[in-house]
C-alpha cells in the first residue's frame, strides 16, 4: 500500500465529566424517527453551544444573526417556511461527541447539532432536528422530509448522484482495539487478514473496509465484518473478544478512548485512514437532495461562520479544532466510486 499524505494528530484532549447519559426509551426506537427536544431559551442572536454535554464540551455563547444577503440564496420554499429541518442520524444510541442526549436526558446535543443551529441562525430561520437511525437519514432527504442533514455525513463521489453537499469539516476514521490488543493497522489493509472488524451498516467507512476485504480475498486472505445495531452491543464485543476492532469516524472513537481510559474497558487508537482514501483528505458535509439549491447558501453561511470566527470557537468548544477546514466548498472532490 502506497504511503499516505501526513495526517493530523489523533483528537487531543476530549474530556467528559461523567458517562453519555443513555437515551431515553422512547427515543431509542431502532429505525424510527423523532423529533428531538431543542433548546429555546438562548438570548436574540445568540447560540449557546455545548449545553448539556455532560463535560464533552465547554458551553460556549457565540453571536450570531441573519445575514440578509444569504439567506436571500435560500430556496423559496425553505424562506417561506422559515425553518430549516436538520437530519441527524443518532438513533438508536447516539453518537457522542457528534450527536447524543444531553445530560438532561431529553435534549439532543452534540457538536453536528450545534453547528446546524449556527448556520440556521446565519440563515435567518428556526432550527427543527429529525432524529433517525443512519439508513434512515437519507430516506428523510430523499422524502423531503429532512432539509439537510448535519450528521457526520462523507462526501463521496457515489453520493452525488443524490446528493450535494456543502463541507465543513475533515474527515478521518479510526480503529479501536482494546488497549491491551497489540494489533495496530499500520496504514496497511493487509494488516486486516484474519482478523473480524465491526463497522456501521451504510457508512463510507463500510465501503472502505469492504473493498479491503475483496482485495484480501483475492489473495486468498480473510477479514470478517459485523455489524451491531447499537453502540452497547459493539463495545460488549471488543470487550469480551468477538471483534478485534471497530473502524469508525476518529471524533466519536477518540470520544470513546478518554471515557475508557481509567476502566476495565480501556481501548485505544489503532490507526487512521482518511475518509477519501489514500490520497484524499476526506470531508464531512452538509448534505442535501440534489438540486435542491441549498448546497450553496450552506457554504455561504458555513463561510460567514468561518470568516467570523464562531466556526473557530465551535470546534474548540467541542475539543475538534484539529477537523478545521479553511473554507466550505460546493461538491468539492470525495471519496472516488472505486477506491483501488
Amino acid at each position: 500500500m502506497p504511503t499516505q499524505f501526513t495526517r493530523r494528530s489523533l483528537i487531543r484532549g476530549i474530556t467528559a465529566a461523567t458517562a453519555v447519559a443513555t437515551l431515553a426509551t422512547g427515543l431509542a426506537a431502532c429505525g424510527g424517527d423523532s423529533d428531538a427536544a431543542t433548546r429555546t431559551d438562548d438570548a436574540a442572536d445568540t447560540v449557546t453551544v455545548g449545553r448539556l454535554s455532560n463535560g464533552a464540551a465547554t458551553e460556549t455563547e457565540l453571536k450570531v444573526a441573519e445575514v440578509k444577503s444569504i439567506s436571500a440564496l435560500l430556496p423559496d420554499g425553505i424562506k417561506k417556511s422559515g425553518k430549516l429541518v436538520i437530519g441527524s442520524g443518532t438513533l438508536p444510541s447516539g453518537s457522542p461527541p457528534l450527536g447524543f442526549i444531553g445530560s438532561d436526558q431529553k435534549t439532543l446535543t452534540g457538536s453536528e447539532i450545534d453547528l446546524g443551529r449556527l448556520v440556521s441562525a446565519v440563515l435567518g430561520l428556526k432550527p427543527e432536528v429529525q432524529r433517525s437511525t443512519w439508513e434512515n437519514l437519507f430516506i428523510g432527504l430523499d422524502s423531503g422530509k429532512v432539509d439537510v442533514a448535519f450528521s457526520n455525513v462523507t462526501d463521496t463521489e457515489e453520493r452525488k448522484q443524490k446528493y450535494e453537499f456543502a463541507s465543513y469539516r475533515k474527515d478521518d476514521l479510526a480503529f479501536e482495539v482494546k488497549k491491551d490488543n497489540t494489533w495496530n493497522f499500520d496504514n496497511n489493509y493487509e494488516n486486516l487478514a484474519g482478523k473480524t472488524v465491526s463497522v456501521g451498516n451504510g457508512t463510507n467507512q463500510e465501503k472502505i473496509l469492504l473493498e479491503w476485504k475483496a482485495k484480501l480475498e483475492k489473495e486468498g486472505k480473510k477479514l470478517t465484518v459485523k455489524y451491531f445495531q447499537e453502540t452497547n452491543s459493539l463495545y460488549l464485543a471488543l470487550n469480551s473478544g468477538k471483534i478485534d476492532a471497530y473502524f469508525g469516524p476518529s471524533p466519536n472513537l477518540s470520544y470513546h478512548t478518554t471515557q475508557t481510559a481509567n476502566t476495565p474497558q480501556a481501548t485505544r487508537i489503532a490507526g487512521q485512514f482518511s475518509g477519501a482514501g489514500e490520497t484524499l483528505q476526506g470531508l464531512i458535509a452538509a448534505t442535501a437532495k440534489k438540486d435542491s439549491g441549498l448546497a450553496e447558501p450552506l457554504a455561504a453561511a458555513i463561510n460567514h461562520l468561518i470568516d467570523n470566527g464562531q466556526y473557530a470557537k465551535w470546534l474548540k468548544a467541542w475539543n475538534l479544532s484539529g477537523e478545521a477546514v479553511a473554507k466550505s466548498e460546493v461538491n468539492p472532490p470525495g471519496l472516488p466510486l472505486t477506491n483501488s
